[in-house]
């Protein structure tokens, strides 16, 4: 491989090597910036697994039982007391407004992702 690389060197002014050399340089900046990808998200599910995990985890409840609370509510509503439900009623529950529906779903979601996250990262370090 070497007398190869030597041979089209040669033929061409040592473009090849320099070509060679920038894919090298790409792959290597392309490993890297996935390094640190992968050490940033480690470090995120390591905070949210301490805050679970440590003296506050009673912390999140205060956003995630009112919001457990709301979802329960209209899922009961929805099958049993909405306009043409087993029992309809006249009144219906809320939405949340703009600001909060975004936040609920990214609150309940980041619980899930953080301990999902938690575990796959265990089973990678693990082999």
């Amino acid at each position: 491989m070497n007398l190869v690389v030597k041979l089209f060197g040669w033929l061409t002014g040592g473009t090849l090597d320099r070509i060679l050399d920038t894919v090298d340089h790409k792959l290597d900046n392309g490993t890297e910036r996935e390094r640190i990808k992968a050490g940033a998200v480690e470090t995120y599910i390591t905070a949210q697994a301490a805050v679970l995990g440590g003296r506050g985890w009673w912390f999140p409840l205060f956003f995630i039982a009112p919001l457990g609370l709301w979802f329960g509510s209209v899922c009961v509503y929805s099958v049993l007391w909405c306009a043409r439900c087993a029992y309809p009623q006249d009144w219906t529950i809320a939405a949340l407004p703009a600001p909060l529906n975004d936040w609920a779903g990214a609150i309940i979601g980041s619980l899930f992702l953080a301990k999902t996250g938690e575990q796959i990262l265990a089973k990678w370090k693990s082999k």
